[in-house]
């Protein structure tokens, strides 16, 4: 399966590809940034995102995408901006019918390295030791995005699983219900008909 992580953000959005094999076998496609200029509109940022994404989507065709999911950052600002760009590459995906999972960092990190508060440099680090890469990627935010393609290879078939278990419990807990609602109503309370017997 391949799997492009996107680590969103206005000035520097993060993007890896990375194809899972068997276990917990990872090979790194490609990793990247996209730029926009702090100084330029929100709408002509947003487009280059849009724009660079959809280039990405159409050269290595993942079968699914991993976004992080904004959680909690002290500056509003920066957050609505990092949701703004994880909007547009949800959007890009749903174009292709692609599916989108958004992770939180803590995921990310608890995945990658074991702890779900790993500093950066561990993240980096167990980033290059699963891929075998030699040259650490750079700025952060390219690290951050494989290893969301990374979080998102060995967490997605497990939540896959728990899914398709809570389907199948839900639908036993359905079809106990109605036979114990047609058992009550069999073994109710019989009606006097008024004959004397």
């Amino acid at each position: 399966m391949r799997v492009l992580g996107v680590d969103p953000g206005l000035t520097r959005c993060g993007l890896g590809v990375v194809d899972g094999g068997k276990g917990r076998a990872v090979r790194c496609v490609a990793v990247g940034v996209v730029r926009t200029p702090a100084d330029a509109e929100l709408s002509r940022r947003l487009l280059g995102i849009s724009d660079e994404v959809e280039s990405w989507l159409d050269k290595y065709r993942p079968a699914a995408v991993a976004v992080e999911r904004v959680f909690a950052q002290h500056n509003v600002r920066t957050a609505m901006g990092t949701a703004q760009a994880g909007g547009v590459v949800a959007l890009a995906a749903a174009r292709r019918n692609l599916p989108v999972v958004f992770h939180t960092p803590s995921e990310v990190k608890a995945a990658v390295t074991g702890s779900g508060r790993a500093d950066k440099a561990q993240v980096t680090g167990m980033v290059m030791r699963l891929l075998n890469l030699e040259v650490k990627p750079h700025p952060a935010d390219a690290a951050d995005a494989l290893a969301l393609a990374i979080c998102h290879l060995w967490r997605e078939p497990m939540r896959q699983r728990l899914a398709e278990a809570e389907a199948r419990a839900a639908e036993i807990a359905r079809v106990h219900k109605a036979r114990l609602a047609a058992a009550a109503k069999n073994t109710g309370p019989k009606k006097n008909t008024g004959v004397a017997r």
